[in-house]
């Protein structure tokens, strides 16, 4: 299952949706907006998509961690738009038959959405606002992140 929407993300429900028999460890991990940046107070996050791209390299994520890993369910979701503080953006969930690997699999997977995933990110503070992200950084298999919009 990948999704990127606007609506609140459940991640009861996208959770849910990796469990197996089979699965003897079940990992999600919960991307959440903090209240600050440094010293700075954060009010609330903005984030944009471009969607074509974004949806295609979500698949080749969870493809990626499937041919890495034995595993038995991934699901990934990303929310779009503005966010409060303590609201949930990302939800990455993996199950596998043992702990190591649904452990090793969500960490490569946020990780990994990070680097290629075109998704931004904008803080909104009290005196100002900036775009945010791993776009400057080269990732493992030497593929740049695109820019965020203007």
């Amino acid at each position: 299952m990948i999704e990127i929407t606007h609506d609140v993300l459940d991640a009861e429900s996208i959770t849910s949706q990796v469990k197996h028999d089979a699965a003897g460890a079940v990992v999600t991990f919960l991307g959440t907006t903090r209240d600050h940046t440094g010293d700075r107070r954060v009010l609330s996050l903005e984030y944009e998509a471009y969607r074509p791209m974004a949806d295609q390299q979500l698949a080749r994520v969870a493809e990626d961690m499937g041919q890495r890993w034995d595993l038995t369910g991934v699901a990934i979701a990303h929310r779009l738009g503005r966010l409060e503080v303590g609201e949930t953006s990302l939800v990455v969930a993996v199950s596998a038959g043992h702990r190591k690997e649904a452990f090793e699999a969500c960490h490569y997977g946020v990780d990994r959405i990070k680097q290629i995933v075109p998704i931004w990110k904008k803080e909104h503070f009290e005196d100002g606002e900036v775009w945010v992200g791993s776009q400057a950084e080269f990732d493992p298999l030497g593929e740049r992140a695109a820019t965020p919009p203007d």
